[in-house]
């Protein structure tokens, strides 16, 4: 894997991810969302796919070794750091009303 792409790849998926979940949840505010879909659901289903998917690339980091330990270091940390902004700000997906 590329060294760019290994310490940008965490940060651009938590971006596209954050992204699309606060697009979702205006989705299914508006009335543009089918009726036979449940709101909660597809949110909740969305936002554990992003936060598997932060994960699958935490695992990718550590499992590959880098040019440098240094590299390594920096490319795990940042790969951790995503996960858990990830984890944050999928959190209000389970307790939040959506449409409010």
């Amino acid at each position: 894997m590329n060294l760019i792409l290994r310490l940008a790849l965490p940060w651009t998926v938590w971006l596209i991810g954050f992204s699309a979940l606060y697009g979702l949840q205006g989705l299914t505010c508006s009335r543009h969302w089918p009726a036979g879909i449940e709101p909660r659901a597809a949110l909740i289903g969305a936002a554990a796919l992003y936060v598997l998917l932060q994960g699958g690339i935490l695992w990718a980091q550590a499992a590959r070794p880098a040019p440098s330990p240094f590299a390594q270091r920096v490319a795990t940390s940042l790969s951790a750091a995503a996960l858990a902004a990830a984890l944050w700000t999928s959190l209000p997906v389970l307790g939040l009303t959506i449409c409010d």
